[in-house]
């Protein structure tokens, strides 16, 4: 017990430390890389205002098209189910809302416990899923890297010891929590170094595309 409990103090105190560091670094890092590849200056007349053309392309290009979902349906609902399940738990778990509230000195109305439990259930199995079709589908476990499964991996053991954590199934409790935290912080640390960046680099993608394209009067 007193081990579990020396490991859960360790992430919570100099683990959490680094791997907040290095989310903050690696994040300041990427957001500089992208501001300083420039813009290079257009001397046409706007046929319309850039931040319409960008609001509609956040929009367009978040939300699945239907040739898309016609060409590949399983990929569309397998990876919002698991997406929005994840999102709903990180952001409206109760004990999550209270460590943004400590972080930021406010938050948000969490959910009802019960449906945060089952959209941790469901984006559990939205992760098995994805990772048996990755597998057993010749083209993409081709072009599937290590990376990839690194990812799958860690966002899965996050949820996973959460999940475990809460419904006291690993004892001694603190240990379990210690795990949960552990894969939280390895996600963080994660994120600016992988395809993860996506996190925040999609959008800002997406506007300047679609802000481009609505400068010059034509759909992204």
């Amino acid at each position: 017990m007193n081990d579990a409990m020396a490991f859960l103090l360790w992430t919570k105190g100099p683990m959490l430390n680094l791997a907040l560091g290095i989310f903050a670094l690696g994040v300041a890092v990427r957001l500089v890389e992208i501001l300083i590849l420039g813009r290079a200056k257009n001397y046409a007349e706007p046929r319309a205002p850039e931040w319409i053309g960008g609001a509609k392309a956040l929009v367009s290009r978040t939300l699945p098209d239907p040739g898309t979902f016609r060409r590949a349906p399983f990929d569309v609902l397998i990876g919002w189910l698991w997406h929005i399940g994840f999102i709903l738990v990180l952001l409206f778990f109760v004990p999550h809302v209270e460590l943004i509230r400590g972080v930021l000195g406010f938050a948000w109305p969490a959910l009802p416990t019960p449906l945060v439990d089952v959209s941790t259930a469901l984006t559990i199995l939205g992760l098995i899923a994805a990772l048996v079709h990755r597998l057993t589908h010749p083209v993409k476990r081709f072009l599937s890297t290590g990376e990839d499964y690194l990812i799958w991996a860690v966002v899965f053991m996050v949820v996973l010891t959460g999940y475990l954590s809460y419904h006291r199934l690993i004892t001694p409790y603190p240990l379990a929590l210690g795990m949960h935290i552990l894969s939280a912080e390895i996600f963080l640390i994660l994120v600016p170094l992988t395809r993860l960046s996506h996190l925040f680099t999609a959008f800002i993608a997406r506007w300047y595309t679609g802000a481009h394209f609505g400068r010059k009067g034509v759909e992204a």
